[in-house]
Order: C-alpha cells, then structure tokens, then sequence
C-alpha cells in the first residue's frame, strides 16, 4: 500500500502496541524519525517478498500434476473411522480442554517474545510475564467455575476418493452411489528439484482408480458461545485489559479444544493411531500422525471452501458457528478444517500459482473467474 500512498501507512501488529505508536504518530518531535524507520523497513520487506516471488519458476499445471506426491496404495492401509456421518459435541468440559492450552502464543498476543515456561526466567520480560500468565489463570478458573463460555464441536467422516483433476469426491457411504460433495483443492507450481514433489491435499486421499475407498474427517470446535456478554460488560466498564484478556484466553481455548479433539479422532473416534502417546511438547510440535489443514491456511488459502466444509458437516446447527461475508468464523474463537490420516499426509505451502490453474480450479468449483481471482489474489503470480 505504501508506495501506492502518499501518507503515512503503517503494520500495527498487535492492539497493545497501538497506543505508542499512535503517540509517535502524534509527536511533532517523534513523528519524522519514526516515518523514517518504518519506511526503510518497508521498503526493504518490499525487496525480500519480490526477490522471493521472483526467483520461483511456475511450471504448467499439467507437469504439476505428474509430479503429485507417489504413493504405492496397494500397500496402504486404510483404516476406516468408527462411525459415518456428523457427531456434535455440546457443552465439552472446560477443564479437559484447558489442559492442552499452549501458552507460548499466549505470551505472543501480549508481544512479550519467549516459549512457556522459559519466558518467567527472561531477565527482561521474566516478571511481567508471570504476572500477566498469574492474571489468566485467575480468570481461567472463573471461566471454568462460572462458565462464561461453552464449548462446542461437530467431528465427521465420510469416504472419499480423489480424481485426475486434485479434487476429493465426498461419498455418503461406503458403496459410494451417493455423492454427497466435492472438495477442490489446489496444487503447488513452483518447480521443484528432483526427488521432490508438487503437492495438492488430495494426494492424501487414495485416488479412484486404486480400487480402494478412502475416509476423510472434518471438524469445527468454538470456545465462544456466551463471550460476547462478558466483552460488553468490560468494555462498558472501560476495562481493556480484562476485556483483552478473555478473548486471548478463549483464543487459546478454542486452539486446545482443536488439538484435543484431533487426539481423539487419532486415538479413538478414527483410531488410526490408537496407540499413540505423545507427550504435551510432541503435540505442540505436531509429532503425531495425520493432519488437520483449515482453510486459509498456506496449503488451501480459499476460504470459499468453508461453505462447502460448514455445510458437509453441519457446523452451524451443531456448533453455533456461523461464517460473516468475508468468510470468518463468529464467534472468532472458533477453529475448523479437514482431518487426513495416512502417514504420509504432510503440512506445506502452496506458493504461487498461475493464471492457468486459477481457471481451471474456477471452472471445477463454477464460479464466475472474477470472484475466484479475489479470493486467491494473494497467491496469484
């Protein structure tokens, strides 16, 4: 936006930071110096991203796809889930799911920089740190008790193939007569070196041709029902810092709910990795099998795709979350996506992508060309 600009623009990364810099923006003294240094950063962030982009060959979409992932499925197993269809999980225990928070990014919200529980020895931040972390768990204990927020979920499986062109094909049941919906997905162009791979998520599902049926699991988890009632309440009473901090909390609630729930998709509601056990590091560090990519993210960046998930899975009528305009979750504190349980099954970035296979991935979903474009446009070389 800068350089399109003649006014000051500037990144705030966190509404903590907004004050100060709100102050040096004020400051007649402050004000020059401060532009200065947020240009040059600009200005050198603006030469890293398009020396990136520049050095990435795009490849057509054709040879992406005969560079897909290799997989041998005659000697894959495929482990088929414990039930078919949706399940709703209303009201979870608030303690169960407290016990996989992941602090660290907790502590990132507050822009104090430092992984738990090391940041309470941080000469500099070591003291502030535990009293903002003694200060959540106070209100922690009062979510808990007083059950400000409820917890809902909806998990579900259903087999699945993929085709020729990276779409998963959704069935209602193992015959597979019945197509119940489609999910596009969309591959890496970026040329690879040898031995490497063009990924798409549906090289993760056994393609139709491998005479096998496949499964697929999904889910949608939300620790926000009921906090809208307590943010006006604070924020009626002018107190940012409480009103801050329980939606930091419920962010971090919302997060554990999604990794407890994929821990009993792995260990007992799929069961494809019913023995695991991992120690709380080893699930932050995703070390499990299996992965749960939600959409936006850098393998599946259309967020359009969440219709499709929403009305697969039934997320509003089991859970209460509900998708505004631009394709966000509300309540906020919410979290969705796909489960895909092989082994192989990896987390990556799709890149850049070309023209080409934006049509392409437009005419698979049927949508105007223009609509599709937006969406995508921060992939698109």
């Amino acid at each position: 936006i800068a350089p399109c600009y003649s006014n000051a623009v500037v990144h705030v990364h966190d509404a903590s930071k907004s004050v100060g810099v709100a102050n040096s923006l004020m400051s007649e003294t402050l004000k020059g110096a401060f532009l200065q240094d947020v240009d040059k950063e600009f200005e050198r962030l603006r030469n890293l991203h398009y020396k990136t982009h520049s050095d990435s060959k795009i490849i057509p979409l054709s040879e992406a796809r005969k560079n897909k992932l290799k997989v041998d499925w005659a000697q894959v197993t495929v482990k088929k889930p414990s039930f078919i269809g949706n399940r709703s999980f209303t009201d979870f225990p608030m303690e169960e799911i407290a016990a996989f928070i992941d602090w660290t990014p907790f502590f990132h919200t507050w822009e104090l920089k430092g992984s738990y529980p090391k940041i309470f020895d941080d000469p500099q931040r070591g003291v502030e740190a535990k009293k903002l972390f003694n200060d959540a768990q106070e209100m922690l204990n009062k979510i808990m008790q007083e059950k400000w927020i409820t917890a809902n979920a909806v998990i579900g499986f259903y087999p699945a193939n993929a085709n020729t062109e990276d779409d998963i094909l959704i069935y209602a049941d193992d015959q597979q007569k019945n197509l119940k919906t489609t999910l596009r997905t969309l591959r890496q162009q970026t040329l690879k070196p040898k031995g490497h791979f063009n990924l798409a998520l549906a090289d993760f599902v056994a393609p139709a041709d491998s005479g096998k049926v496949d499964y697929v699991g999904g889910f949608a988890v939300t620790t926000g029902i009921g906090i809208e009632k307590w943010i006006e309440k604070f924020d009626k009473d002018f107190d940012d810092y409480s009103s801050i901090m329980l939606k930091a909390l419920a962010d971090r609630l919302a997060e554990a709910f999604a990794e407890l729930m994929h821990l009993k998709v792995r260990k007992e509601l799929w069961g494809y990795a019913n023995t695991e056990a991992l120690s709380r590091e080893e699930l932050i560090k995703e070390k499990y099998q299996g992965i749960r990519p939600a959409q936006g993210y850098p393998a599946c960046p259309d967020h359009t795709e969440k219709l499709t998930q929403f009305e697969l899975f039934e997320v509003e009528k089991n859970t209460g979350i509900t998708l505004t305009e631009s394709m966000a979750m509300y309540p906020t504190s919410s979290v969705s996506g796909m489960y895909f349980s092989h082994p192989f099954s990896q987390y990556f970035g799709l890149g850049k992508i070309n023209k080409e296979q934006l049509e392409d991935y437009a005419r698979r979903k049927g949508q105007d060309l223009s609509i599709i474009e937006r969406w995508l446009s921060p992939v698109l070389i």
